[in-house]
């Protein structure tokens, strides 16, 4: 089965926002070191987004459905574009970017067991609990939008007594990548 891609060019896919007891987010380290995210994959042909949700569950951290109490998702997809360098311009169809439905998921247990060894290539290597708001400092920059958006429709409920403040950092990380300054001109020799 290969993946869905819409006829804008957007792969459908579902992100999991997995938390503790104590309100905290699962964080997986991508394998060899490639930066910090929420486990996320793309919806097969004939998948229910909730269906996708479980096999990449299992696929990506070694949970089933008997391991999280599903608590809410997000409303409708939410898009990112991918930087034209990261576009496989070569792949048909093309897929520009990716369109998600956010889970929000409780693990049941207060150790999870986490196993990153259900399939032949590992998603992640390691893994942390981390504050709610702490994944947009750490995701790779394209996602940060959309984390920020699933997140804060999210917080409801996952945090319904209100969600956690803002961090310090926060502004820095909603505004995006910073834009590089022109080269000065060289004087001419």
């Amino acid at each position: 089965m290969s993946d869905v891609i819409d006829r804008d060019g957007f792969r459908a896919n579902v992100g999991i926002v997995l938390m503790d007891k104590a309100g905290r987010l699962f964080l997986g380290r991508r394998a060899g070191g490639r930066g910090w995210q929420f486990p996320q994959g793309g919806v097969r042909y004939g998948e229910a987004p909730e269906e996708s949700l479980f096999r990449e569950l299992h696929e990506e951290i070694g949970l089933t459905s008997d391991d999280v109490e599903l608590l809410g998702q997000t409303s409708r997809w939410l898009r990112y574009r991918l930087p034209r360098k990261f576009v496989r311009r070569d792949s048909k169809p093309l897929c520009i970017g990716q369109k998600q439905r956010w889970f929000l998921l409780r693990a049941r247990a207060e150790e999870p067991g986490f196993r990153f060894d259900t399939t032949g290539q590992p998603e992640f290597d390691r893994w942390r609990w981390v504050d709610y708001w702490q994944p947009v400092r750490e995701v790779i920059y394209f996602k940060r939008p959309v984390y920020i958006r699933a997140l804060q429709e999210l917080a409801p409920l996952a945090c319904p007594e209100g969600p956690p403040p803002l961090p310090e950092w926060w502004a820095d990380a909603a505004a995006g990548p910073q834009r590089r300054a022109p080269r000065a001109m060289r004087p001419a020799s």
